[in-house]
């Protein structure tokens, strides 16, 4: 992924100046990309808009009050040790297999380190969280349960702890929650809630509305690039997943007299809430850790604390711009847009050679074991372009594709024109660990196929990256 772009400008320092004076920052800084705060500095997850501008959509009611979601149908985030023993995660009785979101086939996987503490949410989405700070991956479960001794699960997808939190096109799905985040992105953690003294979280909080409050075109936005798979077909509303909602600089906080939600509500003045995921009946849901010291209901059910999460709905708004953004650390910069597109995903054919090589998700490449011939592998399935809706290539446009391989592999893409009788359009040859080749994509239907060349020897790794070109 291409590094974000901070601005160093005199505007941006004189915004970043003036919105600092504002918007006191935290008494100490964070340790970013770590259990205790996931992702980097840079993140949207920590990050924060400058003078941000507002659609005008209110949130609908629904069936139920707005709430605050700690148990059944949140999420727990368990820290693994170094020492900790693998797990084996199968799909559930009955079921498909295990769907591994990122390469698309059902499979068992095997996570390296299993925390004894590992605990699903009850409800029927049975979110976990497993970080392991040996490989800096959070690995996220949706529909984890064990029957009898053994762990399942109905899908599984893993992000960066110290990455972005959000996915990008080529890597398109990097956890459970419907916009392909991880469950832990935005959730209002244990240390943080029992902090009392915080008067807000220091980063984006995550939320999910119901189908009369998210859109059904587009059905999702930057940066999330994916949502419910029914969502273009039960969506009655206005609000795309991947949607940052905030409280308007004019709302006062005064108005919520109970201190737990009060603290939320600065953290939407200051940050926001993306919309990360849908549910059945509640016009939204922020989610915060499973074990959480936060309830507005804590004595039973409370009219006074439903109506101030009833004056909150009426007042949150879509954001649709900002002068500028300012990161974790309190620097200004410009989030990134322009992702890798290129996934290596197969079906991978053996084109020459005794080897065939392998996608694997974690290495974000095709593996080949160690060979004494070169061999060769090809993709024609088209699955290497994911279309994520606001990244899709554009005729015209040039993009750069950068070879990023171990061992000698090399890697290749040609496009074909399948309107016009598979002509080929671009072809890169191979290419050297970081060598590049600039084309411009083009035709009536094009296609992009993939080649990977093993190296000779040990083993060798091929991957790439495709961005568009400045």
């Amino acid at each position: 992924m291409k590094k974000r772009i901070r601005l160093r400008s005199a505007m941006a320092t004189a915004v970043l100046l003036s919105f600092s004076m504002a918007i006191p920052m935290p008494a100490q800084a964070a340790q970013f990309g770590t259990y205790q705060q996931p992702f980097a500095a840079n993140s949207l997850w920590n990050s924060r808009p400058v003078e941000p501008t507002f659609a005008g959509d209110v949130i609908p009611t629904s069936s139920y009050f707005p709430s605050i979601s700690t148990g059944a149908y949140s999420t727990g985030i368990f820290l693994a040790a170094a020492n900790d023993g693998p797990m084996t995660v199968k799909g559930a009785s009955g079921k498909q297999g295990l769907l591994n979101a990122d390469d698309e086939t059902y499979h068992d996987v095997t996570i390296p380190r299993w925390p004894a503490s590992a605990l699903p949410a009850t409800g029927s989405d049975g979110h976990a969280d497993i970080v392991d700070p040996v490989t800096n991956i959070i690995h996220s479960f949706w529909q984890l349960k064990k029957e009898g001794t053994q762990w399942v699960a109905t899908q599984y997808a893993w992000t960066k702890l110290d990455g972005s939190g959000w996915p990008d096109p080529g890597h398109y799905y990097q956890g459970a929650r419907a916009t392909g985040v991880p469950a832990a992105g935005g959730l209002m953690r244990i240390h943080e809630v029992a902090d009392r003294n915080a008067p807000y979280y220091p980063h984006a909080l995550c939320l999910s509305l119901t189908t009369n409050g998210l859109s059904a075109n587009p059905t999702y936005v930057f940066p999330a690039t994916t949502a419910d798979w029914n969502a273009a077909a039960v969506n009655t509303g206005a609000f795309p997943e991947g949607s940052l909602l905030m409280l308007p600089p004019s709302f006062d906080t005064a108005q919520i007299t109970d201190a737990d939600l009060r603290k939320v509500a600065e953290t939407l003045k200051r940050f926001g809430a993306y919309v990360v995921d849908t549910n059945v009946g509640t016009p939204f849901s922020i989610y915060a850790e499973i074990g959480s010291d936060i309830n507005p209901h804590r004595n039973g059910w409370n009219t006074g604390n439903a109506n101030q999460l009833q004056l909150i709905r009426a007042n949150l708004r879509r954001v649709t711009g900002a002068k500028g953004w300012v990161d974790g650390n309190g620097n200004a910069f410009t989030p990134e847009k322009n992702l890798n597109l290129l996934s290596m995903r197969g079906n991978w054919t053996l084109q020459s050679g005794t080897v065939a090589g392998a996608y694997q998700s974690w290495e974000q490449a095709v593996v080949f074991p160690a060979t004494t011939t070169q061999s060769q592998v090809v993709n024609y399935n088209s699955n290497n372009l994911h279309p994520v809706s606001w990244a899709l290539p554009t005729a015209g446009v040039n993009y750069t594709l950068t070879a990023k391989t171990t061992g000698g592999g090399k890697l290749r893409l040609t496009v074909v024109d399948k309107g016009n009788g598979n002509k080929t359009l671009v072809d890169t040859g191979f290419l050297d660990n970081g060598q590049t080749a600039t084309f411009q994509w083009s035709g009536a239907n094009p296609m992009a196929i993939v080649y990977a060349q093993s190296g000779i020897g040990a083993g060798s790794k091929v991957g790439g990256q495709l961005l568009r070109a400045n």
